[in-house]
């Protein structure tokens, strides 16, 4: 992994290109998203929950785009932080909690594992 890659990988969510995300993650791969009632939020795991969650996600804030961004790699591990815009025009399929503001400054994890491809994502 290396800053490059994760540059990509925020060009494929920036284009709301589902299929180029996927991409970019194993087919064993997790998704951790911060709202849930579990305490690591909500857990995808597989590709097809992972697509269904970014799915959502673009269903749900369908203008959302992640600007101002910076990337870290050591290792296997790598950080993205961003700020995510965007409206919200309907709540998720799990509509656990009230919308989202218009901007979000948030910071994402990210592991490789397997030939550069994401294995866990939170």
């Amino acid at each position: 992994m290396n800053a490059d890659f994760l540059k990509q990988l925020l060009v494929a969510f920036n284009e709301h290109d589902i299929d180029g995300i996927m991409d970019f993650f194993t087919d064993d791969c997790t998704l951790d998203m911060p709202r849930g009632t579990d305490p690591w939020g909500t857990r995808y795991v597989n590709r097809d929950q992972v697509r269904l969650a970014f799915t959502n996600r673009f269903n749900s804030i369908p203008d959302v785009h992640y600007s101002d961004d910076r990337h870290w790699v050591a290792g296997n591990r790598g950080v993205s932080e961003w700020t995510l815009t965007g409206t919200w025009s309907s709540p998720t399929t799990q509509n656990i909690l009230p919308p989202i503001e218009n901007t979000r400054s948030c910071s994402h994890l990210m592991s490789s594992v397997t030939e550069g491809r994401l294995l866990q994502s939170c």
